[in-house]
C-alpha cells in the first residue's frame, strides 16, 4: 500500500511542479513528501524529478515512468470502484471549465450528485485561459464550441444559444442595430466567446451574413465582456449560459433576434481517453441528464 501511495503522489508532484502543492492537496507537510519521492528515487535507482529554485521538473526518466504508472494507478481505482459495494465514488475528480459555465450553470447542478456520492471530493478549476489539462491532472474539461483537437475523446453535452447583446442604457444612447452590418458602426466588446475566426456569423432564410468586427474593449474572461456591456460599453455576442440572469432582469437585451445564429456546442473533454476515471464519467453523464432534462429541444 505504501508503494501504491508513493506512486499517488509522485503523480501530483510531477504534474503541479511542486512539492509545496502537493503536500497541500495530500493534507502532509513539504518535509514528508520530499522523503517519499526520495525514497521512491532511490528504490527505482533513478532521478525522476529535477529540483531548481524555481519549480520541479520531470527528467526525461521521470516523465518515462509518469507515462507507464499513469494507466496502471488508473486501472487499480477502476477495479476498486468496480467492487467496493454500492459503487460508491470517492478520491478527487478534478474538473476545468470556463468561470461562467462552472458559476451559473455546472456548480449549481453538481449538489445532487455530490449527495449521491459523499466520499467524492471535487475540484473546480475556472478560467478562459487555454490549460494544460494533462499535466495539471485535469480528469474532466467543459469546452464550448469546437474542440481545436480532433483527436481528442470527447462527448456532446448540450447545444447552447448565442446572443448578441446590450444594455437598455447602450441602445438609448447609440440606437438599435436592425443588420449584423450595422453592428461595424458600434461599439463592441470582445471575449473569450465573442472571438470567432470567421466573424459573426447570421442566417435569415436564405441569407446568410459574416461581420468581422474589432472591439473597442476586450478582456480575456467571459464574466467581464458580460460586466462590459452591463455597464453600456458596448455590444458583445455570447452564449445565452452567460447573460441568462441578466436577460431575466432586464439590465441587458437581445439584439438582432430575427437573425438566426449558430448555436454553441458545450463538450466534455477527456484528457486522459480511456483511462479516464469512473468518476469522471459519472459526472458527464450526470450533468448531460441534468440539462437534457432542462432543454429537451437540443436533443
Amino acid at each position: 500500500m505504501k508503494d501504491i501511495v508513493s506512486l499517488k503522489l509522485y503523480t501530483r508532484v510531477a504534474r503541479l511542479g511542486s512539492f509545496s502543492a502537493a503536500a497541500r492537496e495530500c493534507g502532509l507537510s513539504q518535509s514528508q513528501v520530499s522523503r517519499i519521492i526520495a525514497d521512491l528515487e532511490a528504490d527505482l535507482g533513478a532521478r525522476l524529478l529535477s529540483r531548481t529554485t524555481r519549480a520541479v521538473v520531470l527528467t526525461d526518466a521521470g516523465a518515462e515512468f509518469l507515462a507507464r504508472i499513469d494507466p496502471i494507478l488508473e486501472a487499480l481505482e477502476e477495479a476498486e470502484h468496480a467492487v467496493r459495494e454500492g459503487a460508491d465514488l470517492r478520491g478527487m475528480l478534478r474538473m476545468s471549465m470556463p468561470s461562467s459555465v462552472a458559476i451559473r450553470e455546472v456548480v449549481p447542478r453538481l449538489a445532487p450528485f455530490m449527495a449521491r456520492h459523499p466520499e467524492l471530493r471535487i475540484h473546480v478549476s475556472l478560467g478562459d485561459r487555454p490549460q494544460d489539462l494533462v499535466k495539471d491532472g485535469v480528469d474532466v474539461a467543459i469546452r464550448l464550441g469546437r474542440l481545436v483537437d480532433s483527436t481528442a475523446t470527447a462527448t456532446l453535452i448540450t447545444k447552447i444559444s448565442r446572443v448578441i447583446i446590450a444594455s437598455p442604457d447602450y441602445i438609448e444612447r447609440h440606437g438599435m442595430p436592425e443588420t449584423p452590418g450595422a453592428l461595424t458602426q458600434h461599439r463592441i466588446v470582445g471575449g473569450p466567446a465573442s472571438v470567432v475566426p470567421s466573424g459573426w456569423r447570421f442566417k435569415r432564410g436564405t441569407e446568410e451574413v459574416a461581420v468581422d468586427l474589432e472591439p473597442h474593449f476586450s478582456t480575456n474572461e467571459n464574466e467581464g465582456a458580460v460586466a462590459a456591456a452591463v455597464a453600456g460599453i458596448g455590444i458583445t455576442s455570447t452564449s445565452e449560459w452567460a447573460c441568462r440572469r441578466e436577460l431575466a432582469d432586464g439590465s441587458l437585451v437581445k439584439l438582432l433576434v430575427d437573425w438566426q445564429t449558430a448555436e454553441i456546442p458545450v463538450q466534455a473533454y477527456f484528457p486522459m481517453g480511456r483511462a479516464t476515471r469512473a468518476a469522471g464519467r459519472a459526472v458527464v453523464e450526470h450533468l448531460s441528464a441534468e440539462f437534457r432534462r432542462d432543454h429537451p429541444a437540443v436533443f
